[in-house]
């Protein structure tokens, strides 16, 4: 469910509309698939779908897919602090943030709001992991 608000809400915020085929494509499964979570989602209120017409996220869709998306990229962003490389953290992110918690999530923010703040203390991590 989580990747179908993200993928939702990139598609409005690039094409201005999300049409199934479109969330179909961007996570490479069938149409009818992404049909029927669409109206799942439609019965929870987390958006509104219309038959041939598209869909779009009601204000609890939106701000669920936002805090997916910023969760996304807070744990993008604490990975490459740590000089990881991409396709890792690609990898590590899309099964990390279906299952973090809030209360790991603000550690994981203060942590990194620490490492970018202190060159320090990142360079101590860095010396560390390269040992």
């Amino acid at each position: 469910m989580d990747d179908y608000l993200e993928q939702i809400l990139h598609l409005i915020e690039e094409k201005g509309y999300a049409r199934p085929v479109d969330v179909s494509k961007r996570l490479g499964i069938s149409q009818a698939s992404v049909t029927n979570m669409l109206q799942r989602l439609d019965a929870e209120g987390l958006v509104k779908h219309e038959k041939y017409r598209g869909t779009v996220l009601t204000e609890e869709g939106r701000r669920i897919a936002q805090a997916i998306i910023d969760r996304h990229e807070l744990l993008t962003v604490f990975l490459r602090l740590f000089k990881i490389d991409e396709e890792t953290i690609y990898r590590d992110v899309e099964g990390m943030e279906h299952h973090v918690s809030r209360a790991t999530l603000n550690a994981l923010r203060a942590v990194t709001e620490t490492l970018r703040e202190s060159q320090e203390f990142r360079g101590q991590v860095l010396k560390k992991l390269a040992q």
